[in-house]
C-alpha cells in the first residue's frame, strides 16, 4: 500500500486508488444520509470565498433531496454556517462550518467552539503576509484564520511555510485546502462533525454518504465508511479514501435531482 502526503494527520491511509472510480449508484440503501461539501462539490471554486453565489438550481435541489430523504442531508464546510446559509439559501436545516467548529443541528440548536487565543496572532500573521501580495486574501472565521492564494499562485509555496511555521509555534491545525490554507482551533474536523450528526437524529441509523473534492474532505470520507457509508469524490481523480466519483459541480446537481432510496 502507498502512503500519501493527502490523508489527514491520524488518520488510516486508504488503500490504492482504483484508476477509475466508478459513478455512485442512483438508488441509496434505505435509510440513506447525505453530507456536501460546498466549495467545488455544490457550488464551483471562484477567485474569492465571497464570489460563489446563490443558484436557484442548487437551492431546489438540496430542498427537493432533503424532503425525499426525510431531512436526512446536511452541508459539512469550511465555510462558517453564515456563508454556508447565504450560498445554499437556507436550504439546509442541518449544517457543519469551519470543519466542524461550528454545527447546527436539524432542531436548529447550534454548537460553536470557543477560537483559540492563538488564532487572532495566526490572522496577523497572515494579513502582514498579504499586505504586499496583491492576490493573497486573509479569511477571519474567528475559530480559524484562512490564507487564500487562488489570485497569487506563485506565493503558495510562501504561503504554505508561513502556516506550517505558525502550526508548529502556536499548535493550531494547519487545514491545506485548494489552493487555501488555514490555522484553525484544534480538535475537530469534517470527519467528527460527520460523526456527531450520526449520533442525533434525524440521522441515527441511516447509511452516510458524503460527497467532497478536496483534501480536507478526506476525514469525512473515512467517517463516513467507518459508519458502513462510503465517499464520493467530486474532480479529477487521485488517490483517496472516496469509493465513488462524479466529475464536476453539475455532475453532482444532477446525481442530487436524480437519487432516491431503494426499497
Amino acid at each position: 500500500m502507498r502512503t500519501s502526503p493527502l490523508i489527514p494527520d491520524g488518520a488510516s491511509a486508504p488503500v490504492d486508488a482504483p484508476v477509475q472510480l466508478p459513478p455512485p449508484p442512483l438508488r441509496l440503501p434505505r435509510p440513506a444520509a447525505l453530507f456536501l461539501d460546498m466549495d467545488g462539490v455544490l457550488a464551483p471554486l471562484a477567485e474569492t470565498p465571497d464570489a460563489v453565489l446563490p443558484r436557484p438550481e442548487r437551492t431546489a435541489a438540496l430542498r427537493a433531496v432533503a424532503e425525499r430523504l426525510e431531512g436526512r442531508v446536511a452541508i459539512i464546510s469550511g465555510r462558517t454556517i453564515a456563508e454556508i446559509d447565504r450560498i445554499a439559501e437556507a436550504s439546509a436545516a442541518s449544517a457543519s462550518g469551519v470543519h466542524g467548529l461550528e454545527r447546527r443541528r436539524a432542531d436548529g440548536s447550534l454548537d460553536h467552539a470557543e477560537a483559540a487565543p492563538e488564532v487572532r496572532g495566526a490572522i496577523e500573521a497572515f494579513e502582514e503576509f498579504a499586505r504586499t501580495r496583491p492576490g493573497v486574501i486573509v479569511e477571519d472565521k474567528t475559530v480559524s484564520a484562512g490564507l487564500h492564494y487562488r489570485g497569487a499562485q506563485a506565493e503558495g509555496g510562501a504561503a504554505m511555510a508561513l502556516a506550517e511555521r505558525l502550526a508548529s509555534e502556536t499548535g493550531l491545525t494547519l487545514q491545506a485546502g485548494n489552493l487555501v490554507v488555514e490555522l484553525k482551533t484544534p480538535g475537530t474536523s469534517k470527519g467528527t462533525a460527520l460523526t456527531a450528526f450520526m449520533d442525533e437524529a434525524p440521522f441515527a441509523g441511516a447509511v452516510p454518504i458524503m460527497l467532497g473534492d478536496d483534501l480536507t474532505d478526506e476525514d469525512g470520507f473515512i467517517a463516513a465508511g467507518s459508519h458502513g457509508g462510503f465517499g464520493v469524490l467530486v474532480g479529477p481523480a487521485r488517490e483517496t479514501a472516496a469509493r465513488y466519483l462524479l466529475p464536476d459541480v453539475d455532475a453532482v446537481l444532477a446525481w442530487l435531482n436524480a437519487v432516491e432510496e431503494g426499497e
